[in-house]
């Protein structure tokens, strides 16, 4: 993270605009979207006999839908870089309220030193079609994914990848077969600090649906 002294003030040419709309304060130009996901990335390592790693990553996000994509960045000096550079994959898996510790304690130590699903004691499983990632065997659901591109944008590198596949844990379906989302509690990242994510407040195209279908979908009924 960049520290706040490091950060570009509102009247530095970085920050682009000198001061701020009524109201508001301006605090530079700086990565303050929010919330984002927390994600464990995973990534295995050919060299050390295909040893599996995990990195935590708050700068990802869906690009395409058509064919699915999604973007993760790492900063060139992180040790999954070199490793997904390498094997051109990675599985990006979702971290809930349980897997709170482990999503902290992978974005501060380096695979270099330490074997984090084993001091973590967490489960390595197969991702096929991936051949050399692995996939959290804690996670929820995670994503399978192969990279088609590499952006060097400053800090950091961007994967811009596939996904190839995608897998949720069983439990986690209800009986209509739709998934059950707020019964995984995932978290969310704002800004440093790891967020609990709320109830359902609505669904997609809900400001214009009739009746009948907010019945049926908006939480509470007919809103």
């Amino acid at each position: 993270m960049t520290s706040r002294k490091n950060q570009p003030s509102a009247s530095s040419p970085s920050g682009s605009c000198t001061e701020a709309a009524p109201g508001f304060r301006a605090i530079g130009a700086t990565p303050y979207l929010s919330p984002v996901p927390a994600v464990l990335v995973g990534c295995g390592d050919p060299q050390r006999g295909m040893r599996s790693n995990l990195i935590t990553v708050a700068w990802t996000g869906i690009c395409c839908s058509h064919p699915p994509m999604l973007s993760i960045s790492l900063r060139k000096e992180r040790h999954s870089h070199g490793l997904i550079e390498r094997t051109r994959e990675f599985t990006v898996n979702l971290a809930n309220e349980d897997l709170l510790r482990p999503l902290d304690y992978c974005g501060v130590k380096s695979g270099r030193d330490h074997s984090k699903f084993e001091i973590l004691g967490l489960t390595a499983i197969p991702a096929p079609p991936l051949t050399h990632a692995p996939a959290l065997g804690e996670s929820p659901a995670f994503l399978c994914c192969r990279v088609k591109d590499i952006l060097p944008l400053g800090s950091h590198d961007l994967f811009l990848a596939d996904i190839l596949r995608v897998c949720v844990q069983e439990r986690y379906f209800t009986p209509s077969g739709s998934i059950d989302e707020q019964a995984m509690k995932l978290v969310g990242y704002v800004h440093g600090k790891y967020r609990a994510l709320g109830g359902e407040l609505g669904f997609f195209g809900f400001s214009i649906a009739g009746r009948e279908a907010l019945l049926r979908r908006m939480p509470g009924g007919s809103k």
